[in-house]
């Protein structure tokens, strides 16, 4: 059945004030926060400026989580582990994680998944690095799950009608990751080359897959 939208509001736990109080942050991540803190204090920059700086600075390297899209994409058994359990999924590859529950979504040509956290700002840090600043908004937040479809093609997604959109959302114990489709013409590259078709906004379903140039 197709439909605009399906999600469930779980938040059974409190969110914290903080939305990095529901984690346990790595010496890197807490020396980043403390800096972040003292440069916004002392004027030096805004919370926008260094926002930035983070995301052209993750845009030089794939995401940890491309490097498991990749993994699946060529891999059919670590494909079927990933689905069953992203968390262990991730430490096959040697990827930290720190949240306490991680699922992976599958987006197919019938079923295109998108995460939101209505509540707060709940991410995949440990995969993902700094949240985007559109995902924190308080218009994504609200808008994506009244009217996903259009929220999508805003960012330039354009589905056919007959493909599902199924919103997710966050909380403090669960974290999401979207599989994106694979791209055409993408047979025999390298599980490397393949990581970095898979833009950080893939991986929470605002974004495709890259194809190769």
């Amino acid at each position: 059945m197709t439909a605009d939208h399906s999600h469930s509001h779980d938040h059974t736990h409190p969110h914290p004030v903080n939305e990095d109080d529901d984690m346990d942050l790595t010496e890197h991540e807490a020396k980043f926060l403390a800096l972040k803190a003292m440069l916004i204090e002392q004027g030096i920059l805004d919370a926008a400026e260094i926002q930035a700086r983070v995301e052209v600075n993750e845009l030089k390297t794939p995401h940890q989580a491309a490097r498991m899209v990749a993994r699946a994409w060529v891999d059919p058994a670590y494909k079927a582990r990933m689905m069953a359990d992203a968390k262990q999924a991730a430490l096959e590859l040697d990827i930290p994680v720190t949240e306490a529950a991680l699922v992976a979504l599958e987006n197919t040509p019938d079923l295109h998944n998108v995460i939101v956290c209505t509540l707060c700002s709940c991410y995949p840090r440990s995969l993902l690095g700094e949240p985007p600043a559109f995902y924190v908004s308080k218009a994504y937040r609200s808008r994506t799950v009244r009217e996903p479809r259009r929220v999508l093609r805003e960012f330039g997604l354009t589905l056919p009608e007959e493909t599902e959109i199924r919103v997710h959302d966050s909380n403090a114990d669960l974290r999401y990751v979207v599989l994106p489709q694979r791209p055409d013409g993408t047979e025999g590259l390298s599980e490397s080359d393949l990581a970095a078709l898979v833009p950080r906004d893939a991986l929470i379903g605002c974004a495709f897959a890259k194809t190769p140039s």
